[in-house]
């Protein structure tokens, strides 16, 4: 058995652990017996559930679960942005994708009455994934070339730094204007929180999670190639435009869409593909697993911590991955410890 196999197999028991333990504590703890007897009213013949297993089976079992998928995309995405740009310190929202979800959403929370578009359970989800692609792809043709339509790493490193000063800059302005209670739904959303999860959430953000990272992995070996440089890559048979597009658009998916029922969630995908590279190096064919199960482990924890902080009231998950990756990324770069 191979090192990286040895690695995923480790990674993959941690990650359910983990997952035992988010379901298990919070608010209100369940012991094994409770949950396997909340598991068993669901099925034909037994007794309907009662208002614990219910909150169990409706809120704390697919909290837990969103929180796992969201955290593999946020991993993914974070190990993608970082091959495509061939810097260690790109996190996945750089290019737009979560400042234009955090719009879409505060657009959505101060004109959502007005347009009479509140009563849906997808309005919000719907609009901060359209504020993200349209940011993403907003930086994505600012950045193109006049003379040959492509678009170098580093014009599209530049012009995300100057789309996402610019989202912020309206979501600001959308927050001076709005009323109190309009102001409060901008600032918990854009601090990121896992309150809204449902069975819903957890059927969308799996199917963009899982379809986006087994598609990531089958570009893998092309994004090694482009880590060389783009003349390189090319000489390789690589279609470096191509490439980009593609790459950028698995990252809108697989981001924007688990942005968009959490709202904006930092420093995950950040820090996530320096810890692998530690152990590990740059293969993209190990670093793109690996940083699923990685993403959806400390981001599980993360959420362990927020619920179990302050019970039965909970930080912004936002705020806990802010506060623990802050420090890890400022070590890790005083280090030097990241492989690149």
């Amino acid at each position: 058995m191979t090192r990286s196999r040895t690695i995923l197999i480790v990674l993959a028991v941690l990650s359910i652990v983990v997952l035992a333990g988010s379901i298990r504590f919070g608010a209100i703890d369940f012991s094994v017996n409770d949950i396997v007897t909340a598991l068993s009213s669901t099925l034909p013949g037994h007794t309907p559930a009662t208002l614990d297993q219910r909150i169990f089976l409706e809120l704390r079992l697919p909290r837990a679960l969103l929180c796992l998928l969201v955290g593999a995309s946020l991993g993914v995405g974070g190990t993608l942005m970082q091959a495509l740009f061939r810097n260690p310190i790109v996190e996945p929202g750089l290019v737009g994708t979560s400042s234009g979800a955090a719009l879409g959403s505060a657009l959505f929370f101060v004109l959502g009455g007005a347009l009479n578009i509140g009563a849906s359970l997808y309005s919000l989800p719907i609009a901060a994934c359209i504020g993200g692609v349209i940011a993403t792809y907003l930086v994505f043709l600012l950045a193109r070339s006049r003379e040959d339509g492509r678009s170098s790493i580093v014009m599209l490193l530049l012009t995300g730094l100057a789309v996402n000063a610019l989202m912020m800059s309206a979501i600001g302005f959308l927050a001076y204007i709005a009323r109190d209670p309009q102001a409060r739904s901008i600032t918990f959303w854009s601090l990121g929180t896992l309150s809204g999860a449902n069975w819903t959430a957890v059927q969308v953000v799996a199917v963009s999670t899982i379809g986006g990272t087994i598609s990531a992995y089958y570009f893998a070996k092309q994004l090694n190639a482009l880590m060389i440089g783009e003349e390189e890559a090319m000489y390789l048979g690589v279609n470096v435009n191509r490439l980009k597009w593609i790459i950028l658009s698995l990252n809108v998916v697989i981001v924007a869409v688990a942005t968009s029922f959490t709202g904006v969630i930092s420093f995950v995908g950040l820090i996530v593909p320096h810890i692998l590279r530690m152990m590990r190096g740059a293969d993209n064919r190990f670093l793109i697993p690996a940083s699923a199960l990685t993403g959806a482990t400390l981001l599980s924890l993360a959420d362990l911590v927020a619920r179990l902080a302050l019970r039965p009231a909970e930080l912004p998950l936002g705020i806990v991955t802010s506060v623990v990756g802050a420090p890890v990324f400022l070590y890790l770069l005083r280090n030097r410890q990241y492989i690149f």
